[in-house]
């Protein structure tokens, strides 16, 4: 078995009660049936506790004013200082870590929609290397497709090596890696992996670059506005699984599209203008690796890779401008705010398999999110 972990995976510690939104509060945390078994036969005091603070049916801790029932007034859980760590929960146990599950390979990240991860994320200044180790662990998967799981490993090498090239403008390194994954899922649509190969090459090559300057500077009939619109719909129709969240999504609605496109694109220029937004260029690659690395190799269960590069496209632009709504607001725009930003947004969508399920589909689906479009708004 391969394990694979970016190298600043080990530098996450939690900070417990000092942390200023807890992940014991704002969600819904889920049980393994491990630990429901273990809570089930729990004795005393504690174990009567527990029994009524779960949710049994729907294998949830329930919640009290929107934190978990077992979080206390230090913002500390009672259920570890009661029975120690070995009693968390797999969710509670893992959580900012996160797992994507492979045939022969385990890819360890962290969540973004942790502050203090978000803070090791967004704050690296080199550029993220990959760690590897292995075991003797073998391990198969039924159905598993490993020639089309190879290809998108190769493919996503290669996207990692154009959003890290330091030296192209953000925009252009975007759109190379968002026209790869659209011209990568002709491919495996058409079934002709073999291509793959000759894809790669092309795009390995140095004239990509000025073709793709040719390519932006020529599209007309698009604006990222229009993409933000159709964004902000999307995020309308999810979910919410913060209480706080769709007050904080209509307040984002209306400082930036409120005043229409004009003020909207004055907006935009003023904020890359300010200081505040000089590290913008490396907030936007730290996102799209995430992003990439965490989601593109799952494109091997519904061989859907391009959708899940439009995935990464769109929440990496949604975040650059809710950085901009909170620049706007407040003038200031340090590490700690950028984190703050980033992990809102991820609380929203990486938790919910529905919400994922439904940016996906509908950023394949909907013509607003065509290749074009989603050029034009980079």
């Amino acid at each position: 078995m391969l394990y694979t972990y970016p190298h600043y995976y080990r530098k996450f510690q939690c900070i417990a009660s000092e942390c200023e939104d807890t992940c014991c509060a704002g969600w819904e945390i889920m049980i393994d049936d491990k630990a429901l078994e273990k809570y089930k036969k729990a004795k005393g005091p504690v174990g009567n506790r527990l029994k009524n603070s779960i949710n049994w049916k729907e294998g949830s801790f329930l919640q009290y004013h929107h934190s978990c029932a077992f979080l206390n007034d230090e913002n500390l859980c009672d259920l570890y200082t009661e029975m120690g760590p070995d009693s968390l929960c797999r969710t509670c146990r893992m959580y900012p870590r996160h797992v994507e599950e492979f045939e022969g390979s385990r890819e360890y990240s962290l969540c973004l929609s942790c502050m203090e991860a978000a803070k090791i994320i967004l704050g690296c200044e080199e550029k993220v290397q990959f760690l590897t180790k292995e075991d003797e662990k073998e391990e198969t998967y039924e159905d598993f497709d490993f020639f089309l799981y190879t290809k998108l490993m190769d493919a996503r090498d290669l996207i990692f090596k154009i959003l890290q090239d330091r030296s192209l403008d953000m925009q252009l390194r975007m759109a190379e890696v968002l026209a790869l994954a659209h011209d990568l899922q002709r491919r495996v649509r058409d079934n002709v992996l073999y291509q793959t190969d000759a894809l790669f090459e092309k795009y390995n090559s140095s004239r990509r670059d000025g073709y793709f300057k040719e390519k932006l500077a020529g599209i007309t009939g698009y604006s990222r506005y229009e993409v933000i619109k159709a964004i902000m719909d999307l995020l309308e129709k999810m979910e919410p699984l913060n209480h706080q969240w769709p007050e904080y999504r209509d307040e984002l609605k209306v400082c930036l599209l409120g005043d229409g496109e004009a003020a909207y694109e004055e907006m935009r220029k003023a904020f890359f203008q300010s200081p505040e937004a000089e590290k913008m260029n490396l907030w936007t690659e730290q996102l799209m690796v995430y992003f990439v690395y965490t989601y593109f190799c799952g494109g091997v269960y519904n061989e859907n890779p391009y959708g899940k590069m439009k995935a990464a496209i769109v929440s990496t632009i949604m975040i650059q401008d809710m950085m901009m709504v909170h620049w706007k607001k407040h003038g200031t725009l340090t590490l700690k705010e950028v984190a703050d930003v980033a992990h809102r947004y991820s609380r929203e969508i990486e938790h919910s398999d529905e919400n994922k399920g439904l940016l996906e589909e509908t950023l394949t689906r909907e013509e607003e999110f065509r290749l074009r479009a989603l050029l034009a708004a980079l």
